[in-house]
């Protein structure tokens, strides 16, 4: 899992699509012996054609696995296109920026940055330090400038947490546990973080946490599928989230699997009761496996904004969030708050989610 980037990219499709792979070619079989007749085996004309011997074959196929290749990535950029086109303004400004223009530039700025939900603090935090390097004589130029301010976010994300990768431990199960509020996408994540891991060829185990929300255990079914893993459903309607994850915990453990993946029922981070289910299930995952989860991830919906802060802390404060998904972020440019989560609670951002790639 781990990445070189301060943020890893969960952008994962199991849709194997066979348009950039060339038709296979098949040996011609032998054609089947007839009973009633004893002449030597003869061979008829073939359905089939082998490309492999044709010229220029390999190249046609780099050639559209390059193509293939190249529309991946632009589909993976595009969900970022809202955000981008918020921020968009800073080229302009830096464009044929002056110096006699510094505080009108800087102003202009600090609200294109407010707009991405930045927040205040970090926003004026970010604009002072290009200020003072700017009056200090060491950005010259608005490309210094754009390089500093990028410099500035990318410190802010990785100063205070540096280990963005999963933290799995050497031993088995490591167990991964699923928060958030209602309608951010927890499960959904939790499909896609399953895709990449058996993509990584890790045995997975899924647990059905979310005991609450109607069709969630036929929702996270429908992703054990997908995914070719396996699944821990509650027996009966009034089953015990901390009873489902104890019990996946216990088969992850008993069977072997690498890593058991709990999902959780959505909750609002005021709602005290709810809040207190969660130290319920995190002590019966720790029942029977001591010291687990070895991650807990907290679930953030982009289009939420600032709202996202004080979801955090009261996460954080009840069960101790180690990581953070940031979802939704193609349908939204408000990502940026994740900056202010990140450099006031010190939790690493391993994931961002585009809810228009398929899975």
């Amino acid at each position: 899992m781990a990445s070189s980037n301060p943020i890893s990219f969960l952008f994962l499709s199991s849709s194997s699509s066979s348009s950039f792979i060339p038709k296979p070619f098949l040996l011609n079989p032998f054609p089947p012996l007839s009973s009633s007749s004893s002449s030597p085996l003869k061979t008829g004309p073939s359905r089939f054609k082998c490309s492999v011997g044709q010229t220029g074959f390999f190249t046609k196929l780099g050639r559209l696995i390059k193509e293939k290749a190249k529309s991946d990535v632009e589909k993976l950029f595009s969900g970022f296109s809202k955000t981008r086109d918020n921020l968009a303004v800073i080229d302009e400004l830096l464009l044929y920026w002056n110096l006699a223009e510094t505080d009108r530039v800087l102003d202009e700025l600090e609200e294109a940055l407010l707009v991405s939900d930045f927040g205040p603090k970090i926003s004026i935090k970010i604009v002072d330090s290009l200020r003072s390097d700017i009056l200090a004589g060491k950005l010259k130029s608005g490309n210094e400038i754009k390089d500093a301010l990028k410099r500035s976010v990318l410190n802010l994300l990785t100063s205070k947490a540096k280990k963005t990768e999963l933290q799995l431990g050497f031993r088995k199960p490591a167990v991964i546990l699923i928060v958030g509020v209602n309608g951010g996408g927890k499960t959904t994540s939790l499909g896609k973080l399953a895709h990449r891991l058996k993509n990584e060829g890790t045995k997975i185990l899924m647990a059905a946490g979310d005991t609450f929300r109607a069709a969630a255990s036929e929702q996270l079914e429908v992703w054990a599928e997908r995914t070719d893993s396996e699944i821990v459903i509650g027996e009966g309607e009034k089953a015990k989230a901390s009873s489902v994850l104890a019990k996946a915990v216990k088969r992850g453990k008993e069977e072997g699997f690498d890593v058991v993946l709990c999902d959780t029922s959505g909750r609002l981070h005021t709602n005290y009761s709810l809040m207190e289910e969660l130290i319920a299930c995190k002590k019966a995952i720790a029942k029977v496996i001591p010291g687990a989860p070895n991650e807990i991830l907290l679930v953030l919906d982009g289009t939420t904004g600032l709202n996202m802060l004080p979801q955090a802390r009261e996460f954080n404060d009840v069960v101790g969030i180690t990581g953070l998904i940031l979802t939704k972020l193609d349908s939204s440019a408000r990502g940026g708050c994740v900056v202010s989560v990140v450099d006031e609670l010190g939790i690493p951002c391993h994931f961002l989610l585009s809810i228009e790639r398929k899975f």
